[in-house]
Parts: C-alpha cells; sequence; structure tokens
C-alpha cells in the first residue's frame, strides 16, 4: 500500500524526561543520575500541521537515531516519531540493559500522559531491536527483579507501558549474541592483543584457513569465539565477586577487550549470504574496524558487561524475549545489510509469539538506506501501509 504523497516540512521538538532514580554509585558522566534523578533527551520530529493520536518511537540503547533517514522520512510522510535517548546515550561503557527499560518506559509514560497519544509503535532498528523486544516482554509479563550481575531492579513494580504494535527493522539477536558471533578468537592473552593463534587470525594474510571456508573450520571458529567469550564472563564474574567480598568503596571497575570485529560472514559472503558487499563491515574495512576504538564491547564496566555483552547472561535476549510478545509485529530485512547477519531477522519474526506478524525483505537495502532513496521508500511504504492497515495511522 502507498503512502499519502504529501510530503510534510518537519518541526523537530527537543524533548526532556525526567524521573527519580537512585544508584549505589554513579553510572554516567555528567548531570545525568548524580542528583538523584535521571535525565533523558530526545528529540520528537512532527509533520508540522498534520496532528495525529500514533507515536512512533524509535530508540537505541546508546545512540541517537534522529539524523538516521528512516525515522525523518516517516515524519515527512505525516508521522509523529519520537527518537528516544537513553541515560547512556552515546557511551555504552556502562550501559546496563535493565535500567535502559525504565528509560523507555519513561519515554512512553510521557507520550501518553503528557502528549496524549493513544497509540504507540514501537520500532526497533538495528541494536534498538533487542532493546524493543525485551522492552515489550517485560511490559506483557514482568519477570525481571535483578540484573545479570544481582543488583536490585523490579520491572513488574515499573508500570511499563505496553506498545500497541512493534517494527523490527534491521535488527540484530542482541548485543551479547552478536558479540559473540563477531569476536575475535585469535587472541588468546587478554591484557596482549598480538598474542594470537594464527590458525584463527582471519586477518593475518599468513593464516592457513582462508575462505571460502570450510564447515569444519566455521564451526571451530565459532566454538572459540564463545570459548573466549565465557572466559572473559569467568573473569568479569571473578573480579566483580572480589569488589564485593572486599566490602569497600571500590564497587565497579572499567576494563577494554581487544579485537571485537572479527564475523566470518565479513570475510567470506558464501556463508548466511545475501547482498552484501564482501571483506566489508558497517563500520568500513573489518580490519581496522576490529582493532579500532569504536567496535562491539570494547570498553565495558563489569556490570555492564554480564547485562549487555554476555550471550549466557544478558536478559535482552531477542529470540527469548520475542516468545512472549503478543502485540501485532512487522519485520523487515534489509538484503544488503552489513551490520546485522542475514539470519536474525527472520530468527526474530519466527520466534515471536504475536499471531499478527508480517516479514518483509527489502532487495538491495544496506544498513543504513544511504543513496538509496528508493529502497528508503520502499521501507516507509511498507511501514505505513502495515499500520494503516491496523487502524495505527490517522
Amino acid at each position: 500500500m502507498a503512502t499519502e504523497k504529501r510530503q510534510y516540512e518537519l518541526a523537530p521538538e527537543w524533548v526532556h524526561v525526567q524521573f527519580k532514580e537512585t544508584s549505589q554509585f554513579t553510572e554516567v558522566y555528567g548531570f545525568s543520575g548524580n542528583q538523584g534523578a535521571v535525565n533523558l533527551e530526545g528529540v520528537r520530529l512532527l509533520p508540522r500541521g498534520k496532528p495525529s493520536k500514533t507515536l512512533v518511537v524509535y530508540m537505541h540503547p546508546s545512540s541517537t537515531l534522529q539524523l538516521l533517514p528512516m525515522p525523518q522520512a516517516m515524519a515527512r510522510h505525516g508521522v509523529h516519531v519520537l527518537c528516544a535517548g537513553s541515560r547512556y546515550l552515546k557511551n555504552d561503557t556502562p550501559l546496563i540493559m535493565e535500567k535502559v527499560l525504565l528509560d523507555l518506559g519513561a519515554y512512553l509514560r510521557h507520550a501518553r500522559e503528557v502528549w496524549g497519544y493513544e497509540k504507540i509503535v514501537l520500532c526497533g532498528w538495528s541494536g534498538g531491536g533487542s532493546l524493543a523486544i525485551f522492552y515489550q516482554s517485560q511490559a506483557e509479563r514482568p519477570t525481571v527483579k535483578q540484573t545479570p550481575s544481582g543488583d536490585p531492579i523490579d520491572l513488574s513494580a515499573a508500570g511499563l507501558i505496553r506498545a500497541d504494535a512493534m517494527i523490527f527493522q534491521a535488527a540484530h539477536l542482541s548485543r551479547g549474541l552478536t558479540l559473540s558471533e563477531w569476536i575475535d578468537p585469535s587472541v588468546t592473552d587478554e591484557d596482549d592483543p598480538d598474542t594470537r593463534d594464527l590458525e584463527l587470525d582471519i586477518y593475518n594474510p599468513a593464516c592457513p584457513n582462508q575462505p571460502p571456508y570450510t564447515a569444519e573450520f566455521i564451526t571451530r571458529f565459532r566454538a572459540a569465539q564463545l570459548a573466549r567469550m565465557r572466559r572473559r564472563t569467568a573473569w568479569v564474574r571473578e573480579t566483580l565477586d572480589k569488589l564485593k567480598r572486599r566490602g569497600g568503596r571500590e564497587m565497579e571497575r572499567g576494563f577494554v577487550t581487544y579485537r571485537t570485529m572479527a564475523d566470518l560472514r565479513f570475510m567470506d559472503p558464501a556463508i548466511d549470504p545475501n547482498d552484501r558487499k564482501p571483506k566489508w563491515c558497517y563500520l568500513g574495512d573489518p580490519e581496522t574496524a576490529n582493532t579500532g576504538p569504536v567496535a562491539l564491547g570494547r570498553f565495558s564496566t563489569l556490570r555492564s558487561w554480564l547485562s549487555q555483552w554476555s550471550a549466557d547472561d544478558t536478559q535482552a535476549h531477542g529470540p527469548r524475549c520475542a516468545q512472549t510478545i503478543t502485540a501485532p509485529v512487522l519485520a523487515i530485512e534489509n538484503s544488503a545489510d552489513d551490520a546485522v547477519p542475514q539470519p536474525h531477522t527472520r530468527i526474530l519474526f519466527d520466534a515471536a509469539a504475536s499471531k499478527d506478524k508480517t516479514m518483509h525483505v527489502i532487495r538491495g537495502a544496506t544498513h543504513y538506506y544511504q543513496g538509496q532513496p528508493e529502497r528508503l521508500q520502499e521501507a516507509v511504504d511498507t511501514c505505513m501501509g502495515w499500520m494503516q492497515q491496523r487502524g495505527l495511522l490517522d
């Protein structure tokens, strides 16, 4: 179904949401969280002169999304859009996924009680996908009483407002599961990233295993990735337990995990094939990204590792959380996505318990739709048509 042809002028509006919360120690740098309150900032993108009773909410655990093509395009087509920033805006080092749910819940309550929206569509793009699923699962059926590190956080008492519908767009399974598929298993000494196993060092020209990779090597590589993840998690738990046993004032610690961008799919397009560019990832050259400062999980605190990066511990586990959601679901896969592995969207879609669910693949679309106006328009048409069929547009 085609969207409305009229293009609206955008009227961006700065959003500030504040709620009280106390913590054992200050987690984030700056004003948010250190005065007994959490301060959140977002941007509401309004189509000038177009009222609506429905709000589409985009939220990523640590990024702002208002400059991305999709939220702006939706607003220009007459949709009210909120791009919500968490307390961990642009810094996921101390990020606790359970606390991000409280942040998202505060925005949705503000949307209902202050702005007066009657319907809310939660759009999980990229890393926001597992966040949206985790949120909706806890809003529908709250079970979480503590974080993976054992700190109390009762989501059943938070009064999380349910979204009326959900859109997963270019969404991965979870931060932890994705890192377990991307971490470099050749690293054998966490304190010295130059100490590596040559047979697993896929960016080294001297590595005896080169693409196309054999099934045996893929199995070995994946097992080594998971083993490294679990060694790192064991060290995190030991260190956290040591700090707790001391009983002193040191309660948290930051650390670096080197080389976390080494997915075999970056190098071999025959693995989970789609239309992506070979020897490339969303951060550019994968070898450079593997050693760079902005890759997944590079900087973390102990508690944050358990909450967002440990595939065995994170409660923001997309497939598991999807099994409990009942809201209508639209899942969109971009077939040339260079950030989200090809199987992830389908796995989330299949796991969703929703009786009303739809999946759509946009052929040739990259992760951001940059320089792809026709594919961006297809994404907008798909979302708006699906919403209109369910009475979510006015």
